[in-house]
């Protein structure tokens, strides 16, 4: 399968795309070029600007920001098969976060200029995005209650179930980036990760989470 047939799956898979036909696909694919990362390499940092759509073909991208006392928060890990990068590329202003690759990656990119000309000549795509950005404002909306009210074993529970859905049941992930990714101190997760491991529920490896019983964990997620 060539790269750009295998953008088109990717486009297919994603609730933006998912009603385009072959043909409307295979426009917008033959658009697009891709880009290798190295692990720890930036892709872009939050003021740069937004002049690109991005597809991960593999690897895993991190979205992340920073404070002004030097901590770092991860609003999102990408992997394969994911897409980012839509609200700068519409609106051309600046990156809102910044983008890192946790892991050896290869990019599709598509240009904003090249991808506004194509929602010119296909107006339901633009309907899509409308759709796509309230429900990325809905997961604000949730993970932010989420941090509030639910307890440290929820959430962990949670982002671990979303990662499997991009990763399977081998998580590439530190404990540290963990507990940055729930608002939670390395070793509160840890503490809760022992206690998953003593029930048989997942495995510690250096920088890697095995997940042996996803129905107990999807139980403590949906905080049953």
């Amino acid at each position: 399968m060539s790269k750009q047939a295998e953008f088109a799956v990717i486009l297919k898979m994603n609730p933006m795309f998912a009603d385009l036909g072959a043909d409307e696909l295979q426009r917008l694919s033959g658009l697009c070029h891709t880009q290798q990362l190295a692990t720890g390499e930036v892709l872009f940092q939050k003021g740069d600007p937004g002049d690109a759509l991005f597809g991960v073909r593999r690897g895993q991208m991190r979205i992340e920001t920073g404070a002004s006392d030097g901590s770092r928060l991860t609003l999102n890990f990408m992997g394969s098969g994911d897409l980012f990068g839509e609200v700068a590329v519409l609106d051309g202003q600046d990156r809102t976060a910044d983008a890192t690759a946790g892991e050896p990656t290869e990019l599709f990119v598509l240009r904003r200029e090249d991808f506004l000309g194509f929602l010119e000549r296909e107006p339901k795509v633009a309907v899509r995005l409308i759709a796509l950005l309230c429900q990325r404002i809905r997961w604000q909306s949730e993970r932010m209650e989420e941090s509030v009210l639910q307890p440290l074993p929820v959430r962990l529970a949670r982002r671990l179930c979303a990662l499997a859905e991009d990763f399977g049941s081998e998580v590439h992930i530190s404990q540290e980036q963990l507990g940055i990714f729930v608002g939670a101190a390395r070793e509160s997760v840890n503490r809760q990760l022992q206690t998953w491991r003593k029930d048989g529920i997942v495995d510690l490896q250096r920088g890697r989470i095995m997940l042996h019983n996803m129905t107990k964990l999807t139980a403590v997620a949906r905080n049953d």
